[in-house]
């Protein structure tokens, strides 16, 4: 029997797997992202899919630890110092758009006819965004550091305070709830805010002698079990005093942010933060009831479309109103517009006082869920229904009729060194590049660069082209290189042409493009730098210009040989570190050979009259 059941339970852990590694592969591939991916595996594999698992909550319970282990990643990026100074966005910017949105979603269950409790649960419910998704949609765009992710981060750290006022809300609005007294709801709040302040003090105090300890006796695995009983730890004790999970592990994740532990924190945990994340948008998935959505589907789809545009207009209005640009508060609506998985405790506590029944409670969790599943159809929507925003080329001048004997075709790190040789010798150079920001501060620092694109046949033209004595491609992007190659040697083929190569495949592109010289970004670099190795291995100067040129020469012989054979030939010519025999040098002598008797001499002799014979070399 044991052997049975624990054949049961792995089925359940391959079938979790399979999903997860089938799912996301195919949604990725058709460009909806790896949550919707999950979202709909745990559809499929859960109890009201193909029944492969008959309970998803107690699975949640448990994958609600990704989401954990992901807000701690977020707090070790976090300093006390860059927290402090989001103060504003935080009690400012999310206050305010956790009050109106609640006020609104509010009005749209009066509207429909419910009463009052029962519409602020079901908008409070839904007010609280899903710190899971809206995370994970800014860490594949890279947005979390930027100026608008933050700003996000902070309304999404407001609103995991929030649920403690709601949840004493709830207990208010419930039957006989206002007899509670006052002392109880001090007492409360008083708890939050010692378990807030317990958690400071032990981080400040006791966390780095701790690891330290831990450090000293060398044992990793040890170091990694500590790493999570910090984070569980966190969130439990943040769970007991009424406040998130998540937000106890980001609180830890901000103490140990300026520990010199936190690079091995995050590596400890960062493997079971994106499996268990993983896990958790799998038994979201599990958890729609598709029985209550089709039973109640008008109202199901009525809500959900509800609750997400007038969620967003509130959103969208608080970022107006505090001076944010159009384009970031229409992504910021988008990104936030959908219920969260604090919703689920928020309606599992009105259930449990008897403010909503139990029906309610699966109707609004299934409102939730579908909102979380069409987020990332919406952010994809706003990305091809929405222009890309135009560059201001105010106080920039755009390429018209320059007259410099070379032309430089990008100013970055590259192209701003590559222009001091010839500065200096006076040579009059022309610069073009398409980043107004970057035009701007080249100009704090003496420089007249143009706007313009490269890739563009007219704007070459503009940009003197067709007068000058060459051309300079230091743009960083290779497949850019070789487009704008192409079309300079197709229309100056006189023209020199000198390219910055990305790597060696762009390299073979740009010769294949007839340009006249090449030079991948990074050769000249990294040979000083391993010929500097040498010298401070003590190796002797002349001796170290020897081994330079010698992978100079076994560098050309490989380019040469894939030029014919394509970018893998050539392997023979690397050396690698496996210690494999080498049987013929790969590059010439250092030293003629000598006969040391006179048969040596003699053979010696006959080889060199056979190689001088017609043919012998063939």
């Amino acid at each position: 029997m044991a052997a049975e059941a624990a054949g049961s339970d792995l089925i359940h852990v391959v079938a979790l797997l399979a999903a997860g590694v089938v799912a996301v592969p195919i949604f990725k591939r058709i460009g909806l992202g790896s949550i919707l991916g999950y979202l709909a595996a745990g559809v499929v594999i859960g109890p009201f899919g193909i029944g492969i698992f008959s309970e998803s909550e107690a699975i949640l319970h448990v994958a609600e630890l990704g989401v954990v282990m992901f807000l701690f990643i977020i707090g070790l990026e976090m300093q006390p110092s860059r927290l402090w100074g989001l103060r504003r966005e935080i009690f400012g910017l999310g206050a305010l758009q956790v009050g109106v949105c609640a006020l609104l979603l509010t009005g749209v269950g009066l509207a429909g006819g419910f009463p009052v409790s029962q519409s602020f649960v079901a908008g409070a419910g839904f007010v609280l965004t899903s710190t899971a998704i809206v995370m994970q949609l800014l860490e594949e765009r890279g947005e979390i550091a930027a100026p608008k992710g933050q700003r996000i981060v902070s309304i999404l750290l407001l609103e995991d305070l929030a649920i403690v006022p709601m949840l004493a809300l709830i207990a208010f609005l419930a039957p006989g709830g206002a007899d509670m007294s006052y002392a109880q709801r001090l007492t409360e709040v008083g708890i939050g805010l010692a378990a807030i302040v317990g958690l400071v003090l032990a981080g400040r105090y006791l966390l780095n002698p701790f690891f330290r300890i831990l450090a000293d006796a060398r044992a990793r695995e040890v170091m990694t079990a500590a790493a999570l009983l910090v984070v569980l730890g966190s969130a439990l004790a943040m769970q007991l005093s009424g406040l998130s999970m998540a937000m106890g592990a980001f609180l830890a994740g901000v103490l140990l942010s300026e520990s010199t532990f936190r690079h091995q924190l995050e590596a400890d945990v960062e493997p079971f933060r994106g499996v268990l994340l993983g896990l958790f948008f799998l038994a979201v998935g599990m958890s729609l009831d598709l029985h209550v959505v089709i039973e109640n589907w008008r109202i199901v789809v009525i809500y959900v479309v509800a609750y997400m545009v007038i969620k967003a207009i509130g959103i969208y209005l608080v970022a107006r109103i505090l001076k944010t640009g159009h384009r970031e508060a229409l992504e910021r609506a988008v990104f936030m517009a959908q219920g969260g998985e604090f919703a689920f405790v928020l309606y599992s506590a009105a259930a449990a006082v008897g403010i909503i029944d139990s029906q309610a409670n699966a109707t609004l969790t299934a409102i939730v869920i579908i909102s979380m599943v069409l987020t990332p159809l919406a952010i994809l929507a706003l990305r091809y229904l929405t222009p890309r925003d135009e560059q201001s080329l105010e106080g920039v001048d755009v390429a018209d009729g320059l007259t410099g004997s070379v032309l430089i075709i990008g100013f970055g790190r590259f192209g701003q060194i590559a222009s001091q040789p010839l500065l200096l010798r006076g040579i009059d150079v022309s610069i073009i590049d398409n980043e107004v920001e970057m035009i701007q501060a080249a100009a704090d620092f003496g420089f007249k660069v143009y706007y313009g694109d490269g890739t563009r046949l007219d704007i070459l033209r503009a940009a003197g082209a067709g007068r000058a004595r060459a051309v300079l491609i230091c743009v960083d992007k290779p497949d850019v290189a070789v487009r704008i190659a192409k079309l300079i040697k197709a229309e100056f083929p006189l023209l020199t042409v000198l390219a910055r190569a990305f790597d060696r495949g762009t390299a073979l592109q740009l010769i294949r493009a007839d340009v006249d010289f090449q030079i991948r970004e990074t050769f000249e670099s990294a040979l000083v730098f391993g010929g500097s190795t040498l010298e401070a291995l003590g190796v002797d100067p002349e001796e170290v210009a020897e081994v330079i040129e010698d992978v100079r020469h076994r560098d050309a012989a490989r380019f040469e040989l894939q030029l014919v054979e394509g970018v893998r030939a050539g392997a023979r010519f690397l050396k690698g570190n496996i210690g494999t025999p080498i049987p013929t040098p790969l590059s010439q002598p250092r030293r003629t050979g000598q006969a040391l008797n006179e048969e040596t001499a003699g053979v010696l002799h006959k080889s060199e009259h056979a190689d001088l014979t017609p043919g012998a070399n063939r």
